[in-house]
């Protein structure tokens, strides 16, 4: 035996090439297969997505067209309710006598009174006034187509109102005109004495309560649309109407009778 046949490398196995071979394949395969896999998936995704955004559009539509459909079909009409006939009698507007404005339909000149038909001499409704201060204001201009009706009284604010005649209180009321006001019928129930704008009504004043002329019924004020700056009573005098409402009356200038003319 030689040298160069002891130097030589052995043999090398004639299968080891088929198996390093075969070993690659199945690499590759397999590497193919899961990208396979890989784009299976995203396609289920992108499916899914769009089948989802399909189902998305198709409910926004049918939503659309159930909301146009329903804004325009005509409101349904009410049938109209007819109402029971009422057997109470039709109510009656109190408007103030002495308010800005005059009943509708009329005017708050004062009708002509005859001259028998007016309560006798009456005392003066705020104390410390004397006959000759009195000013007959019955005639003035109070606004368009209104006439006073009555008499101002002008003292300092607090003075005492006393009752120019025996009576009875029939009404205490609150008015937007007339302020704080008081009527008083006379004992016969034909004649009323209205007094206004008061600064208050005296204690135990109350609708009902008999009164004596002199008595002090309330006090001086500017309530109501009265001037702040100059406090006075608004003195009136009224013959009444056949159903004796404290607001019906016709006027009688007070003036004559608060001054012994």
């Amino acid at each position: 035996m030689t040298e160069e046949n002891t130097a030589a490398s052995p043999p090398v196995p004639a299968e080891t090439e088929p198996k390093v071979i075969e070993r690659r394949v199945i690499d590759k395969r397999g590497a193919g297969l899961f990208r396979q896999f890989l784009l299976f998936v995203a396609g289920l995704l992108v499916g899914a997505n769009g089948v989802y955004y399909w189902m998305q559009r198709d409910a926004a539509h049918a939503a659309n067209a159930g909301s146009a459909s329903t804004s325009t079909l005509p409101a349904p009409t009410a049938a109209p309710v007819q109402a029971p006939a009422s057997t109470e009698p039709p109510a009656r507007i109190i408007v103030d006598p002495h308010g800005s404005e005059p009943a509708v339909g009329t005017t708050s000149a004062s009708v002509p009174t005859p001259t028998t038909d007016r309560p006798a001499a009456l005392l003066i409704p705020v104390q410390g006034v004397a006959a000759s201060q009195l000013v007959d204001t019955f005639t003035q201009a109070r606004g368009a187509n209104r006439v006073h009706d009555a008499i101002d009284i002008v003292a300092p604010q607090g003075t005492p109102v006393v009752a120019v005649a025996d009576g009875k209180v029939v009404k205490l009321f609150d008015s937007k005109a007339g302020g704080i006001t008081l009527y008083q019928f006379d004992p016969s129930g034909r004649f009323v004495y209205y007094y206004a704008h008061l600064q208050g009504y005296a204690p135990g004043m109350v609708e009902g309560k008999a009164i004596r002329r002199g008595e002090v019924i309330g006090f001086v004020g500017s309530t109501g649309n009265a001037n702040p700056d100059a406090p006075h009573l608004h003195f009136a005098v009224g013959s009444l109407g056949a159903d004796k409402d404290w607001w019906d009356y016709t006027a009688i200038n007070p003036y004559p009778l608060l001054s012994g003319g």
